[in-house]
């Protein structure tokens, strides 16, 4: 009992000892640096911020599709990409687990056996003068236990939880990711069969027009050469409709993917029904701390470098640890379960590193650089932010003026076409003005379907960009 008490004073002694040293060397705690976030991050010019934000929406409010709703939610439940960054959350959390456990004593207990025998030829064997063999058996728990006093392991422990949030975050933004390309995908799909649908009815009106054009021949209004001409424009528009059933294909196969599927066709709604409804809520620029997962990833990342350079200045440090061991011991067997047979020990002790090999220090020095590499990650990436945010303003709020002047563009050329047709009818123009009419009336009527998957391209850029389509 009086030894149990005396190991009991040896530990407290050493306990206080180390923490009233401690007390004046507390571990920093972690702070956000300042001006991470001007307020004048992303270009609003006339656009007001509001205290709300469009990120805060969630998805099925801003695609309202049923279909690419549906295809949205089987890409989220079967995507590849979505299923690795859940299997990292999982590695992440087992080894927060494994940090928060690191207070705890290791404890092991198990059997051992050990036969030795001396040299004759050494001091103690001369002795002994002859070869004696020993058998020992025990049964044997070890415990060691390390004191936190410099805040190492708390610290670790912070460093392990920043981590575990910066896979979740990174989870976050691999959903985000998903949900944006599968809806810019699908958008692009009903573009596509609209500039099909445009590109049928001008092989229609080009097949027709060839057979006036030679029923003109004939006439001798014009030559061999307009027939010619208007022969190409019809196998023009065919190659056109070759190439969009390519990209429609193609398409679909990406969007297969995207949901984790072998390779089919896309069931989809039409170009002219969709509306996203946007409204330019951008809230303020330090919401993007909070919303972009990218964002909130690259600030986790700088806590766990933070961490870790607290950790590796713990190192300098002298460290408590309480070492024991206890059992059975005994050189004969049937003996081994007997009060005799108990031995313990316990070890308790400072040490201070001296000399390492300058590993210490080293350590130290590489983490304050990741801590620095960190920081500008993360103001590199709240940039970033700004900037997309800056670019899918600027092109979603263009869009509506962009599709009403070529809209009006694609009426102008379309009376062309018809003046011109009628004035080749008559002798009076040249059929190249009817071709050249022809040929930008229908790049007209593309780049309208083109300029109305551009906005909504643009709206899912701006909702990605302020943080939106995880939640």
């Amino acid at each position: 009992m009086k030894s149990i008490l005396n190991i009991i004073k040896g530990v407290t002694f050493s306990v206080i000892i180390l923490g009233a040293i401690s007390s004046c060397m507390a571990r920093k705690e972690y702070e956000r640096p300042k001006n991470i976030v001007d307020e004048k991050l992303f270009r609003t010019d006339m656009l007001p911020s509001d205290s709300t934000n469009i990120a805060n929406v969630s998805w099925k409010e801003i695609f309202t599709d049923p279909i690419l709703q549906g295809d949205i939610s089987k890409a989220l439940e079967n995507n590849l990409d979505i299923r690795i960054a859940l299997q990292s959350i999982s590695s992440a959390e087992a080894y927060l687990k494994q940090s928060k456990a690191a207070y705890q004593p290791t404890v092991s207990i198990g059997p051992n056996y050990t036969f030795q025998t001396q040299s004759i030829n050494t001091q103690f064997g001369q002795i002994i003068g002859e070869r004696r063999y020993v058998n020992q058996f025990d049964l044997t728990a070890n415990i060691g236990w390390e004191a936190d006093i410099w805040g190492k392991m708390k610290a670790q422990e912070k460093a392990q939880l920043a981590s575990y949030l910066g896979t979740v975050a990174a989870h976050k933004a691999v959903k985000s990711d998903l949900i944006a390309s599968i809806a810019s995908a699908y958008y692009q799909l009903l573009t596509y069969d609209a500039q099909k649908r445009i590109i049928n009815e001008t092989i229609i009106v080009r097949e027709k027009n060839l057979e006036t054009t030679k029923a003109l021949k004939t006439s001798g209004t014009v030559t061999e050469v307009a027939v010619q001409q208007s022969e190409a424009l019809v196998f023009n528009a065919k190659s056109l409709l070759i190439d969009i059933d390519t990209q429609i294909q193609l398409l679909e196969n990406t969007m297969s993917l995207l949901m984790g599927e072998p390779s089919h066709s896309i069931e989809r709604s039409t170009l002219e029904n969709q509306k996203l409804p946007i409204n330019l809520e951008l809230g303020y620029p330090a919401q993007l701390l909070a919303n972009r997962p990218d964002v909130m990833r690259a600030e986790y990342n700088l806590m766990n470098a933070f961490e870790l350079t607290n950790a590796a200045k713990a190192q300098f440090y002298p460290t408590l640890k309480l070492t024991g061991s206890g059992g059975l011991q005994s050189v004969d067997i049937d003996h081994l379960f007997n009060v005799n047979s108990l031995f313990a020990n316990v070890v308790t002790g400072l040490a201070q590193p001296l000399l390492n090999k300058r590993q210490i220090k080293t350590n130290y020095e590489v983490s304050l650089a990741n801590k620095e590499t960190a920081y500008l990650n993360f103001r590199k990436t709240v940039l970033t932010a700004g900037k997309e945010v800056s670019d899918a303003i600027r092109v979603f709020s263009v869009q509506d003026s962009y599709i009403d002047l070529k809209q009006k563009e694609l009426d102008a050329y379309k009376k062309s076409v018809d003046y011109s047709q009628e004035l080749v009818n008559y002798g009076m123009a040249n059929y190249l003005e009817v071709l050249n009419a022809s040929v930008n009336s229908l790049n007209a009527e593309l780049n309208i379907a083109n300029a109305e998957y551009s906005k909504m391209k643009a709206a899912i850029e701006l909702y990605q960009a302020l943080g939106g389509g995880w939640k």
